[in-house]
Order: structure tokens, then C-alpha cells, then sequence
């Protein structure tokens, strides 16, 4: 009898799950993602630190080298520049702009949501209507034309993201922002004397905070896509500044003789936009009850 009981757990012993049972629960596109942003922001932070070579580096005598050739691993385009080299500086500079234009577009694109949901009369419907024509045009034609109006360079970039940004964020705030506003605690809430603002900051922004680290998470991947499309087109980053954009842009002309130049700023394209689409839906899945519950029955 002691026997059988021996390995039994006691009434009340609780163990935490280990380390393996956790991550067994989270969502496999919620791992896969997570890993490849994190390649890619490590990528980027070390490019500031150390490349195999100096990014600009000229060698005509090294010109258009194979990858995997004299220590060129990517191998050099028409001028003799590492390829790899500028592949990680691409990075930092993609990881910089769509942090940059992500966290600024998410703070006015949130405020005039907010304001969006909680308005009434003539205010409410202009604040809608303004967000409706900004999700209707295409982004990378609104970014186009911004950045030509200011000029090329990275700055450009930011702001031409920036405002395209800003009325997708307030879109889909609108509509949770109303539903939360419906609810029994936020009428409470106002019975109590509190204000617009107070209600908004204290109560629906929380209940909202899921969405918008979700819309965040896919924001950066447009923003990168956005950047890249900018700086192919040539008002994005220019040189010195590495880009992958400037990269694919440079490397048209060469694809017969060289369609490595091509292959590897492209696939740095595609990891980075999958890794953080992946980490997005795999965030949806964790953090939205309904997504979970759904999961839960599939199960």
C-alpha cells in the first residue's frame, strides 16, 4: 500500500510547470516568430558592433565574387562590397525605421481612435470617415508620394510610414473601443462623475491593449516591406546608408550573371516580414479569449 502511494503527489502539492511544459503551450507560430525577430534584432544590433566587412568597403579587384568565395560568404556585388555585410547593416537600418515609425504611429493612430469611439454627432462621424479614406488608399502609393514630396533618405521613409500608419491604428481601435464603451463598468463608471479621458485610459485602453500589441506586431512587418519598397524604388535610404531595398535595386540590373545579390537581401525581406506575421498571429492566439477558446475545442 505504501507502495502504491509513494509516488502519488500530496493533497495541495502544487508544482510549477517546468520550463519545457510552458513553452509547449504557447503557439508554435508564436515560437517560430519570436525566434526569427529575434534573429533579426540581433542581427541588426551586432551590424552596429562588427561586420565580417566594413560595410562601404570598396574592392573593384574583388568584383562580382561567387558566395562562399576567398571569404566572401555572400559574395561582393559590381563594386566589391561584402554582400553579407551589407545584408546585417540592412537590417539595422529596417529594424530602425520601423521601430521608429511603428512606435510614433501608434500613439496619435490610438488618441484619435479613442476620440473616434467616444465622440458623438458631426465629431464622431468626420473622425471615422478620415480613418475609412486612410485604410481605403494603398499604402505603398500614400508612402510613395509622401516621400517624394519630402525627399529621399531615411527620414522620408519614417514619415511617409508614419502616415499611413496612423489612420490603420485608429481603424481598428474604433471598433473594440465602442464595444468596450457599451459595457455595464464603463456606464458605472460615468454614473460616478468620471470623465472621457479617465474612462478611456482606465478602462477601455486596457481592454483594448491586446489588439494594438497584436496590430503593432503586424505593423512592424509592413513597415519593413514599406521601407524595403521606398528604397527599391529610390526614395528611401540612400547611399551610404545600406537598405535592402537599395540592395535588390542594385542588383536588377545583374540578375543574370549575379542572382545571388538578389537572393539574399530577399530572403532577409521575407524572414523578417514572416517572423513578425508569425509572432502577430501567435500573439492574437495567446492573448484573444475567443481565439484561445477556439484552439481549446480543436483540441
Amino acid at each position: 500500500m505504501a507502495s502504491e502511494t509513494a509516488g502519488a503527489p500530496m493533497a495541495g502539492d502544487i508544482r510549477s510547470p517546468s520550463l519545457r511544459q510552458r513553452l509547449s503551450r504557447l503557439p508554435l507560430s508564436f515560437l517560430v516568430g519570436a525566434f526569427l525577430v529575434a534573429l533579426f534584432v540581433v542581427v541588426g544590433f551586432v551590424s552596429l558592433f562588427w561586420t565580417p566587412y566594413p560595410e562601404g568597403a570598396l574592392s573593384v579587384a574583388n568584383r562580382l565574387k561567387a558566395p562562399l568565395t576567398d571569404g566572401y560568404m555572400f559574395g561582393t556585388d559590381r563594386m566589391g562590397r561584402d554582400v553579407l555585410s551589407q545584408v546585417m547593416a540592412g537590417a539595422r537600418n529596417s529594424l530602425f525605421v520601423s521601430v521608429i515609425s511603428t512606435l510614433i504611429a501608434l500613439v496619435p493612430g490610438v488618441l484619435l481612435g479613442l476620440a473616434a469611439a467616444s465622440a458623438r454627432g458631426l465629431p464622431q462621424i468626420l473622425l471615422s470617415r478620415v480613418a475609412d479614406v486612410g485604410v481605403a488608399l494603398p499604402g505603398v502609393l500614400v508612402a510613395l508620394v509622401v516621400a517624394t514630396a519630402i525627399g529621399a533618405g531615411n527620414l522620408a521613409s519614417i514619415i511617409a510610414i508614419v502616415v499611413w500608419f496612423v489612420p490603420l491604428v485608429s481603424r481598428v481601435t474604433i471598433g473594440p473601443a465602442r464595444q468596450i464603451l457599451a459595457r455595464e463598468f464603463v456606464e458605472a463608471s460615468y454614473s460616478y462623475g468620471r470623465g472621457r479621458w479617465f474612462v478611456l485610459f482606465r478602462h477601455v485602453l486596457p481592454n483594448i491593449g491586446p489588439l494594438i500589441i497584436v496590430q503593432g506586431s503586424v505593423m512592424f512587418a509592413s513597415a519593413i516591406l514599406i521601407e524595403a519598397s521606398l528604397s527599391y524604388l529610390g526614395v528611401g535610404a540612400q547611399r551610404p546608408t545600406p537598405s535592402w531595398g537599395r540592395l535588390l535595386n542594385e542588383a536588377l540590373p545583374l540578375i543574370d550573371k549575379a542572382p545571388s545579390l538578389m537572393i539574399f537581401p530577399g530572403a532577409a525581406i521575407m524572414i523578417s516580414v514572416l517572423g513578425f506575421n508569425l509572432l502577430g498571429d501567435g500573439l492574437r492566439t495567446m492573448l484573444d479569449p475567443q481565439q484561445q477558446s477556439v484552439s481549446a475545442r480543436i483540441a
